[in-house]
């Protein structure tokens, strides 16, 4: 195998050797390899996490680097239209746009929203021109919507938050491991193996889910839960747990705090209260626990089902509990985890990304990390600004007295992506100045005065963070057209202009090597993972303090993160959702994602291949409701909720609860489902209710 350098490149989408590299989509970072004119992707056995397989959405990743796929020149807006224009035009009009926002408005008036497919070293410069160049308090990103409230009950469980604590190799070697609210064989196919893997080996696997998805057809046992009740399900697990004499009294002596609280807020639910909240009959309950708590080893396993919720954080707290009240954490094969959506969504959101965090998972109120920081930027810490205010409270407020006037958006599409997603387009439309940097003209850079190319994945070297904790490398392979230029080199040229000239390089590896600085010390310490290492060990985990360290693939074998070394049980209780069916909204609405695309499609429905897999968006829902309204599978169907409505053709299935409707969030337009979703946030980690709200479902000729 040769592996090239940028330097040997042949051309724009022309492969000019073999490259070794990673896939741009999901957080698996699957390794695939690139070769040929044009360049084609071709299976890459010897990585760990995806041993050579890859989904439909990795095998056709080369299409997007076509310059027929993508933006290949800078825009900017003459007389309400977009025209192509030279970098300098476009740099100059994003500079005065901030500068101008900032003169009349004060220094928050500009602000920066990212993406949690951004590398490591994008996320990191990124976070770093905010409070550097703009000295902004208003940055966050769209990961927001995808972890956060798994990082927030993480670090409040165990003082850390990283996505699997384990390798995803330990999967198959576990007795029993419950999915929450997670639909692999779709989202992540290639992780589906480990899933197999277990119950080849003897495992049990049960998924908690609304709808009998593809993964659910695999369990042993599928809990079909109301929508938003899986904080009741599991404190009713942790009922019979305590109930039926299945808790780890030493476990919980030695290893925890917390439990008595905890104890007594499951109590309050009993089976019975449980099968009236959630719909899970109290057998298919006691089954569940029978399978986990008899178990030798066991894992709970959770992603957006749970966590997009406006109780997230307190329903992923009682499933940790779960997990510690069975003695089934801080061993091998056991413990809890989160599986990360987007691509680089663990290093997204650990690097600067967020209105409260500076690089390394460092607080940005904490006095220490803000020296620590500083320092190794080379200003007063007095200098940093304080907390913003989370994604959706940031894009509720643009244009608005107090809030960001210019915004610089990168590698995100709220207006396909965002809940309550026309009241997001119409902040985005009343921005005094609006710039986008992405790979193509997304719904959103179609409303931006600048829109700059950006080089992607293939186009580009830097790390990314999978959700293992494993900081791979993604290397270049192809040159990008002559107009696309790198974020980095972005961030670059901005500073420079706004008179910050120094401390913003555009080589990937300066800026790296900067970040590990930044990082050492902090919870995600980078300080030993260096381009070399992880070339050479397919990876690194961390925390790696130092070059010397082997990384972390098993967090907590020892001790917990927290300052006693003990995990803490949530004292939490089940609540209803923030809105709840009634007389004029009857039905549960819950979104997802479907195998052919990919978060808000942006660059998947480019693809011609996976757009004949996966053409539009759809309304899945149960005979009984289609016999009610009259409707057939491919009838449109118009579902209403309190912030708007959407259409869609039918789909029949009994796969799917009689009280509810699903809809992916891939498509834009008439279709798009985050017309409908509720922007209620968690009052801890900020998460929109993305996974339940209120609507009802007509006919669309009858609807008008």
């Amino acid at each position: 195998m040769t592996t090239i350098q940028a330097s040997d490149t042949a051309g724009p989408g022309q492969a000019a050797g073999t490259v070794d590299t990673h896939c741009p989509y999901c957080s698996l970072q699957c390794g695939m390899r690139l070769t040929g004119t044009p360049v084609q992707v071709r299976e890459r056995p010897d990585f760990p996490v995806n041993r050579g397989a890859l989904c439909g959405k990795g095998q056709s990743a080369a299409a997007v680097l076509s310059p027929a796929a993508r933006l290949a020149t800078p825009l900017v807006r003459d007389g309400g239209e977009l025209r192509p224009a030279s970098w300098d035009e476009a740099l100059e009009r994003t500079v005065a746009g901030l500068s101008a926002a900032q003169r009349s408005h004060g220094r928050d008036a500009a602000g920066i929203f990212g993406g949690g497919g951004l590398t490591n070293e994008k996320a990191y410069l990124l976070g770093k021109f905010a409070r550097v160049a703009l000295r902004t308090i208003n940055i966050d990103y769209n990961g927001r919507f995808c972890m956060s409230s798994a990082a927030a009950a993480g670090r409040k469980a165990f003082g850390i938050d990283r996505g699997l604590p384990f390798p995803l190799e330990d999967i198959p070697h576990s007795g029993c491991v419950i999915l929450v609210g997670s639909n692999p064989a779709e989202t992540m196919p290639p992780a589906l193996r480990y899933f197999r893997e277990l119950r080849e080996n003897g495992g049990k696997l049960i998924v908690v889910d609304p709808r009998r998805t593809r993964t659910a057809e695999l369990a042993d046992l599928h809990l079909q839960p109301v929508p938003g009740t899986d904080l009741a399900l599991a404190l009713g697990m942790l009922h019979l747990v305590i109930a039926d004499g299945h808790r780890d009294e030493a476990f919980i002596a030695k290893r925890t705090s917390g439990f008595e609280q905890a104890r007594a807020a499951a109590m309050a639910h009993w089976p019975e209260r449980v099968e009236q909240l959630t719909g899970v009959p109290v057998e298919r309950l006691t089954a569940a626990v029978s399978l986990f708590a008899e178990a030798e080893t066991g894992m709970v396993l959770t992603a957006r089902g749970p966590e997009q919720q406006s109780k997230g954080t307190d329903t992923v707290g009682a499933w940790i509990n779960l997990c510690l009240a069975t003695g089934k954490a801080g061993r091998p094969y056991s413990g809890y985890g989160c599986l990360t959506g987007q691509g680089n969504g663990q290093g997204g959101r650990e690097h600067g990304q967020k209105a409260d965090q500076l690089p390394g998972y460092r607080s940005i109120e904490d006095p220490a990390d803000r020296a620590h920081v500083a320092s190794v930027w080379g200003i007063d810490p007095d200098d940093l600004p304080r907390s913003g205010v989370s994604a959706y409270e940031l894009l509720d407020g643009l244009g608005q007295d107090g809030g960001v006037r210019a915004l610089l958006l990168m590698g995100s599409n709220p207006v396909v992506s965002a809940p309550r997603a026309g009241r997001v387009t119409e902040r985005l439309r009343a921005l005094d100045f609006l710039a986008v940097s992405d790979v193509v003209l997304s719904e959103s850079a179609e409303l931006a005065d600048v829109v700059f190319p950006s080089t992607q994945w293939a186009e580009e070297t830097g790390t990314t963070t999978n959700l293992e904790g494993r900081v791979i490398l993604r290397r270049k392979a192809v040159d990008a057209p002559e107009g696309v230029r790198s974020d980095l080199y972005l961030l670059h040229e901005l500073a420079a202009r706004l008179g910050v000239e120094k401390g913003f390089p555009d080589d990937p590896e300066e800026v790296f090597d900067e970040l590990r600085r930044a990082s050492a010390g902090g919870q995600a310490d980078y300080a030993g993972i260096s381009y070399a290492r992880v070339a050479a060990e397919d990876g690194v985990f961390w925390p790696c303090p130092d070059e010397q360290h082997a990384g972390t693939p098993r967090l907590f074998l020892d001790r917990f993160a927290t300052p006693d070394g003990r995990a803490r049980f949530a004292p939490v209780t089940h609540r209803p959702s923030a809105e709840e069916p009634d007389a004029d909204y009857p039905l549960y609405l819950t979104t997802g994602r479907v195998v052919s695309q990919y978060q808000s499609g942006a660059q998947t429905r480019r693809v011609p291949e996976l757009n004949r897999a996966a053409p539009g968006p759809f309304v899945e829902l149960h005979p009984h409701l289609a016999e009610q309204l009259g409707a057939a599978d491919g009838d449109l169907i118009a579902v209403t909720s309190r912030r708007g409505r959407a259409e869609a053709p039918a789909r029949v299935t009994d796969s799917i609860r009689q009280d509810t409707v699903f809809m992916p969030f891939h498509w834009g337009g008439a279709g798009r489902a985050n017309t409908l979703t509720n922007p209620a946030l968690d009052p801890t980690s900020k998460m929109p209710e993305f996974k339940v709200c209120a609507v009802r479902v007509e006919r669309a000729e009858a609807a008008r």
